[in-house]
């Protein structure tokens, strides 16, 4: 009877569990909006594919698995992955003795590490690109000025 007893208290526990995750897991898995999950999308393809008319290198050329992970300069030098990139920005760039914004990261990286043109404030394409790195981050604490881990 204990056997019986313990098997029923582990499905309900089990159950419960599975409950608990599928009220979490739609927040978590996806945006809620179409839209979004297309900017997502785009954002994405652009990390992958895009040269912005450059040196030929892509964002995960240096950024590896999608910027998920720590990645490498060219030179060999090891970054930090871009998991928490959206939740670390407003940050102060000391070279520039100025504060900066995700869009502003990504545009100086365009222009230096990738040697493109990079997209233009409030475009279709940044706004992708920022949609993307930010799904990298959901869940992750706000922490501005933090470390990139």
């Amino acid at each position: 009877m204990k056997t019986v007893s313990k098997n029923i208290h582990a499905v309900h526990t089990l159950l419960a569990g599975l409950a608990l995750a599928v009220l979490i897991a739609p927040g978590v898995a996806s945006a809620a909006d179409p839209q979004l999950e297309k900017a997502i999308e785009q954002g994405r393809e652009l990390f992958s594919h895009a040269t912005f008319d450059g040196n030929g290198h892509v964002c995960e050329s240096c950024h590896l698995a999608g910027g998920a992970s720590p990645g490498k300069l060219p030179n060999g030098k090891a970054i930090p992955s871009l998991a928490n990139a959206a939740a670390i920005f407003p940050r102060f760039r000391a070279k520039d003795n100025k504060v900066i914004v995700l869009a502003d990261q990504v545009r100086s990286c365009i222009a230096g590490g990738l040697g493109g043109n990079p997209p233009a404030y409030g475009s279709e394409q940044l706004n992708s690109i920022i949609s993307y790195l930010t799904s990298l981050s959901e869940g992750k604490p706000i922490e501005m000025g933090g470390q990139p881990r």
